[in-house]
């Protein structure tokens, strides 16, 4: 016979072992994820404690464990779209593997100030702390740091630390640059992302070698700082070059201010100008016209950071590949070269 807890307090773990019909001990090893155990107990277990609505004591469990299963998560404050994106698929994913997350924003990543926030998070008796980081400073701070527990760096150059996630940025630039390649685009631009930037360097080298590939002068390269308002500004630069048939943007952002620009010159997008972007944010597809742009699956980064941070934290190995895969979304911003002049000078 079972015993259902007064429904005015908080329910207890004793509570869970006498509507279950177990003892407070087998109540434990389910709690705690520990073996021996069989399947029809567990299950009533586990609905006893859903019908009770039981959140186990964190300290206590910590007790049992000799684990805390809190992880540490360190980001630069940004603002943008895909820093954003993976700091919170890292936060999902680790709630999904049972972990609770603490953060840490940085403005800037410095040394002193990684320092304090690898402190701060030890404090908290992290298991292993996710570092978001994509500059060459930072990964430089992190490879000569000691934080004393697992950590596993996201969005970075993944041969510059001993865990590391990210999606493949050069795969992701080969594949926008190809795009416009087969679309029968001759000359074909870049306007980059920051100097310094792990993500920037590496688009910006894949479509260097997709157009060398291809056999084709490179367009003109210019360096932009993330922003559709810089993007706006080359924009303009780019719609007074006529032999300019296309253009790459490193990310959402810029290509925005790249589209009104071009559009504002007198330029048709995509007829005299083909342009594609990087991120797949969820404004892309309802721009004039909409925009064709390279997919990062932010989720699964989240997953497969989290499965290599786990791996590394119980001691064992992990069965995943450290690069995500990107693919191309092709829409209305993008369309195959056909023989016409170029309106001369643009409309400003």
């Amino acid at each position: 016979m079972t015993v259902r807890p007064d429904q005015s307090r908080t329910p207890v773990m004793a509570d869970v072992a006498a509507l279950a019909g177990v003892s407070h001990q087998t109540v434990s090893r389910v709690v705690n994820g520990l073996p021996h155990v069989g399947e029809a107990t567990r299950q009533r277990v586990l609905a006893a404690i859903e019908e009770l609505d039981y959140r186990p004591n964190t300290a206590a469990r910590t007790l049992v464990t000799r684990r805390s299963s809190i992880i540490g998560i360190i980001s630069t404050e940004t603002g943008l779209y895909g820093p954003n994106s993976i700091h919170r698929t890292v936060e999902e994913a680790a709630r999904e593997a049972g972990y609770f997350a603490g953060s840490v924003g940085l403005k800037t990543i410095t040394a002193d100030g990684l320092a304090a926030a690898v402190d701060h998070l030890r404090r908290q008796s992290v298991e292993g702390i996710v570092m978001i980081a994509a500059q060459h400073e930072a990964l430089d701070l992190v490879r000569r740091s000691d934080p004393g527990v697992p950590l596993v760096v996201v969005e970075g150059d993944l041969s510059r630390a001993t865990f590391a996630v990210g999606v493949d940025q050069h795969r992701g630039a080969v594949i926008a640059t190809q795009h416009l390649v087969d679309l029968g685009r001759r000359r074909i631009a870049h306007v980059s992302g920051p100097h310094g930037w792990t993500e920037a360097e590496a688009r910006a080298q894949g479509w260097s070698d997709t157009v060398a590939t291809a056999g084709l002068q490179p367009g003109p390269l210019l360096e932009g700082d993330w922003t559709a308002e810089r993007g706006y500004a080359l924009g303009l630069e780019l719609a007074v070059l006529r032999d300019v048939d296309a253009v790459f943007v490193a990310n959402d952002q810029m290509a925005i201010g790249v589209l009104r620009a071009l559009q504002e010159s007198g330029l048709s997008v995509p007829d005299d100008v083909s342009v594609v972007g990087f991120d797949d944010s969820p404004e892309a597809g309802y721009l004039i016209p909409p925009l064709t742009t390279v997919h990062q699956d932010f989720p699964e980064v989240g997953r497969r950071a989290i499965a290599v941070l786990h791996a590394a934290i119980v001691g064992g190995t992990e069965d995943v590949d450290r690069l995500v895969e990107p693919t191309l979304v092709v829409r209305a911003s993008t369309t195959p070269r056909a023989p016409r002049d170029r309106p001369s000078g643009g409309a400003r």
